[in-house]
């Protein structure tokens, strides 16, 4: 079930899964910027197969939405925004902080939120209410006024109930590359916005990459994919687990196992295998675990290497001694420690996020959080006292440079 790949191979199915879909998704942004709203009710009815009367969801769609979902359903929502809120309050940094070293020279730093949000929150094959509490909650930590959210029709009542729990009212039945480029570009009923966050499959990635120009964005998040770094300590059947959970989100998701022991590998196999013919979303998992696989190492050391390479979204360390190895991570999304440390206790209730880097670009990117939302601007206070005290430097550095003129705005002062 699990086939050996080696390194290399799997650097390059990275690279490649995007640029597979990069002209069809061309299309669809150069489409929905030249045809607004009437573009996204056609490739709504194209792709979703769903004519919406109105791209916006109401009030009353929200509250009826309520009606279908469980009660204890709604609780342990509630639960997971308090723990996500707890865990993402603790980075949100002062508005303004002020540094004085030298007498009259006053240093510092204002942030500010963005002022206005999109957040992309998948559907289709699954209903994605966890992903609307890690996309809004930082976004509301970090004091964003204004969110909104595009999600494909039709949309599930537990992501409107998410959305209502999350405190965002601004909802659009609009999926895909095109959600992404509305939001990018505006298309009078979605008004633009400064920053897109969320996850979404190859298409919604290739989209966010490509307005790049015109809007910020997290980072490339998806298809989703897991590295577990293992040694002869790991229980076969817990990998196993993990490898199959991953493999449900998406066709094109990916699993890795990484480990010096060729028998782990291979027991890991067959228990997925034995595993994945009861699972409900059996098609989608049999496709993902057509391109993962395993990769053997010479030791510990050696797979921590193969990992940082990989980079990704979520790392599972199962080894006799995970704190010995655990700072030789230097590329992951997010790191789950143990045995007793699956990926979905990230994806639903620690606290931490689960919107994250994919396809090697934990190499530069960190997973979201509250300083995605958030502008920093310098600030710099002088007296006159301050003034002289750096003023031969400026005008010594100004004229050197040849820039006599902003030389000459602190000699006027002085």
């Amino acid at each position: 079930m699990l086939s050996p790949v080696t390194l290399e191979s799997w650097l390059k199915r990275q690279r490649s899964v995007v640029d597979e879909v990069t002209g069809p998704v061309k299309r669809i942004i150069d489409t929905v910027r030249k045809g607004g709203d009437e573009a996204l009710r056609d490739l709504t009815r194209e792709f979703d197969k769903i004519s919406p009367d109105s791209l916006a969801v109401s009030t009353r769609e929200i509250q009826e939405a309520y009606e279908q979902v469980q009660k204890p359903v709604i609780e342990a929502l509630v639960a997971a925004k308090s723990r996500i809120s707890s865990f993402h309050a603790l980075q949100k940094e002062k508005d303004l902080w002020l540094s004085s070293s030298d007498p009259g020279i006053t240093l510092g730093v204002l942030s500010t939120p963005l002022s206005r949000i999109g957040m992309y929150v998948p559907g289709g094959r699954a209903s994605y209410s966890s992903t609307v509490l890690m996309a809004a909650i930082p976004a509301k930590i970090a004091g964003v006024p204004e969110i909104c959210c595009c999600t494909p029709p039709p949309i599930h009542p537990l992501t409107l109930v998410a959305l209502d729990i999350a405190g965002v009212s601004e909802i659009y039945r609009v999926g895909g590359a095109q959600a992404i480029a509305a939001m990018a570009y505006g298309t009078g009923s979605i008004n633009e916005v400064e920053k897109i966050v969320g996850p979404g499959n190859v298409y919604v990635t290739a989209a966010k990459m490509m307005v790049r120009d015109v809007v910020e964005i997290d980072f490339p998040a998806g298809p989703s994919e897991i590295a577990i770094v293992a040694d002869s300590s790991a229980r076969p059947d817990f990998i196993a687990a993990d490898i199959i959970a991953q493999s449900e989100h998406d066709p094109k998701a990916a699993s890795v196992l990484v480990t010096p022991d060729e028998n782990l590998a291979l027991q890991t196999s067959d228990a997925i295998r034995q595993m994945v013919s009861s699972r409900p979303r059996e098609t989608i998992i049999r496709e993902a675990l057509s391109h993962s696989g395993y990769i053997i190492t010479r030791d510990l050391d050696h797979a921590m290497e193969v990992a940082n390479a990989i980079a990704p979204e979520h790392l599972e360390i199962q080894v006799t001694d995970p704190m010995a190895i655990l700072l030789k991570s230097k590329n992951a999304g997010s790191i789950f420690i143990g045995p007793y440390a699956p990926v979905a206790c990230g994806d639903y209730a620690t606290g931490t996020n689960h919107i994250l880097p994919t396809a090697g670009h934990a190499k530069i990117f960190s997973g979201l959080n509250v300083s995605h939302f958030c502008k920093r601007s310098t600030v710099q206070i002088l007296t006159r006292e301050g003034l002289d005290r750096i003023g031969d430097l400026v005008e010594l550095l100004a004229d050197a440079e040849g820039l006599h003129a902003h030389a000459d705005s602190v000699r006027i002062r002085r």
